[in-house]
């Protein structure tokens, strides 16, 4: 039987159809003193800047962007910004992040060794493709990890960004953990489960023909590239199949898809809540959902995030196989 992954990152929807420029300033709550590098950025997108001197900041986006702006800086509590679209100049007001007890949990005797969490944690949170294992982290010493010997689980927390390194799609990521979670099996993980948000760096400056083909078949068969197809109904040329108890079945007999409304969203519903699907005839995932109706974008977005799950291949796909929402975009 094959275990459902639930991986859900904070994204919340909204379009417009024009590039639009966001100012704003950023100060300690406190002091009022303005607060200079501060990270300013779109989740899960490439699109991100730091404050100046004075705590000023810019930063240009279009209706591709649907993700929370996310203002970010060490020894603060974040700030999430939904409705950024309805304005034009902002001021943010940081306040200092409650120190927290994680020494006592760290030195606490939980019956597991550090460098066993550590193994697990490498292997749920960046996955076994090779993408995963070409990620490093590159500040372990920052995570905090805790075993749960009566629940059999295993929980992760960070008070910094945790940063990875993606050698084969050369992104450097940037991953603010909010929760995470393994639940562990006999041998395996029977599940995982962790949101945060993340920004990522390009370091592939040149745009190099040899990561653009490893980010190109990366994206082929993702959670993006099924969504997008589904919106667009071009699940038979993007070379998707679907099954049900064995049997090949058409996709729109079991998938109600309406027009879009004035923001671009479609609503989708799926009969009997699952369906399998195949790529290529290699892949084999399921998408299962706990609600009557989601919503999906043109751009691979899907909404409520945590009522659309997907298992299988899909399922398996980490942070190390994860592409920006913006990736692609220039070609549509």
């Amino acid at each position: 039987m094959t275990s459902k992954i639930y991986f859900i990152l904070l994204l919340f929807a909204s379009l417009t159809t024009y590039a639009q420029t966001l100012k704003g300033k950023v100060f300690d709550a406190i002091t009022k003193v303005p607060l200079e590098s501060v990270s300013v950025y779109f989740d899960n997108t490439t699109i991100g800047t730091t404050t100046n001197d004075l705590g000023e900041f810019s930063i240009t986006y279009n209706d591709a962007v649907q993700s929370t702006l996310v203002i970010s800086f060490l020894g603060y509590d974040k700030v999430f910004i939904r409705d950024y679209r309805q304005k034009k100049n902002i001021i943010i007001e940081l306040k200092e992040a409650v120190a927290q007890l994680d020494e006592v949990v760290i030195n606490t005797d939980d019956g597991m060794s550090r460098e066993m969490k550590l193994k697990w944690f490498r292997k749920e949170f960046l996955g076994k493709s090779s993408n995963g294992k070409s990620c490093k982290i590159l500040n372990e010493k920052d995570i905090k990890l805790r075993f749960d010997k009566r629940k059999r689980t295993i929980t992760a927390w960070s008070n910094k960004p945790i940063i990875i390194k993606n050698k084969n799609l050369q992104y450097e990521i940037s991953f603010d953990i909010i929760d995470f979670e393994i639940q562990l099996g006999s041998f395996n993980a029977s599940s995982v489960m962790y949101t945060g948000t993340c920004f990522f760096k390009d370091l592939d400056i040149k745009q190099t023909k040899k990561i653009s083909r490893k980010r190109e078949k990366t994206y082929e068969g993702s959670v993006q590239h099924f969504v997008r197809a589904l919106y667009n109904k071009d699940l038979a040329a993007q070379d998707y199949v679907f099954g049900k108890k064995g049997f090949i079945v058409k996709p729109y007999d079991f998938f109600t898809i309406s027009k879009a409304d004035s923001e671009g969203l479609k609503r989708v519903k799926l009969l009997d809540n699952s369906l399998d699907i195949y790529y290529k005839d290699v892949q084999e995932s399921v998408i299962e959902t706990t609600i009557s109706e989601f919503q999906i974008d043109k751009y691979g977005n899907y909404m409520p995030i945590q009522n659309v799950l997907f298992g299988g291949y899909l399922g398996r796909q980490r942070v190390g196989d994860a592409l920006p929402l913006d990736y692609g975009l220039s070609k549509n």
